[in-house]
Parts: structure tokens; C-alpha cells; sequence
């Protein structure tokens, strides 16, 4: 006569069984989580660099003053070392109707940690920042 299975042991077995299937799910919601919180993280620190940038182009005695040689090196202050060197800084010069601006762009490519079917696996992250040069004397 077979015995039957004591209960504690099917209740492990639909435990291990319910673990393999929701396990797979769990670790992509995981990566998924983990990539954009990199994907965040990423824009604040390219958005800071713009904003640092424009601020060194806004200033007529940021050359004087700054402890920065250029805007470049302004704009890439804030970041990692690691992402200084990936990151790429543009600025232009123009004139408008309201006067003369400085335009200030930085990017960055952001690759994801795994390739997901519906997403690229490189984005390139860009910011913009379009400032007026302050006067040297006030009006």
C-alpha cells in the first residue's frame, strides 16, 4: 500500500513550481527597473552638464574668474570621468530680435544593460540650452 505525500511536501512542490514560473518574470522587471533608473540617472547628469555649460557661456567673466578653461570643460564638470569621455559638447553663437545667444548642446549614447525586443540598445541622449550673454555693464 502506497502512502500518500504528507501535505507539507506538495504545498514545497507547488512552491518550487509557482518560484520557476515567476522567477524569469521577476529578474525582467528587475533589469527592466535597474535600466531605467540608469536611463534617469543618465539625463540628469547630461542636463546638468548643459546647464553648466550655459551658465559658463552666460557669463562675460567666466574666463576671467572660472576655474574652468573652457565650456567645454564647464559642461563636462559634472560628470563621472568615465562619462566625460563619452560625452559629446557643442555650443553655437546667433543673433535675434532680442539680441545676441549662446546655444549649448550636450550628448550622450546611453546603451541598456539587455536588448529588448521593442527598444533600441543604444539612444543617444541630448540637451539643449539656448542662453543670452549678460551684459557686461547693467542697463
Amino acid at each position: 500500500m502506497r502512502s500518500r505525500p504528507s501535505r507539507s511536501t506538495a504545498r514545497r512542490g507547488v512552491a518550487v513550481v509557482e518560484l520557476a514560473i515567476l522567477l524569469p518574470v521577476m529578474v525582467f522587471l528587475l533589469l527592466v527597473g535597474i535600466d531605467y533608473c540608469r536611463l534617469f540617472y543618465f539625463s540628469q547628469v547630461v542636463c546638468n552638464c548643459t546647464r553648466n555649460g550655459a551658465m559658463y557661456a552666460t557669463d562675460p567673466y567666466s574666463t576671467v574668474a572660472s576655474p574652468y578653461a573652457s565650456l567645454e570643460e564647464a559642461a563636462k564638470a559634472d560628470a563621472d570621468s568615465d562619462v566625460q569621455s563619452q560625452l559629446t559638447v557643442t555650443s553655437s553663437t546667433g543673433t535675434d530680435t532680442y539680441g545676441s545667444y549662446t546655444q549649448v548642446s550636450v550628448s550622450y549614447p546611453f546603451s541598456t544593460l539587455t536588448s529588448y525586443p521593442w527598444l533600441p540598445k543604444t539612444v543617444t541622449i541630448t540637451r539643449t540650452a539656448q542662453v543670452r550673454v549678460a551684459p557686461q555693464v547693467p542697463k
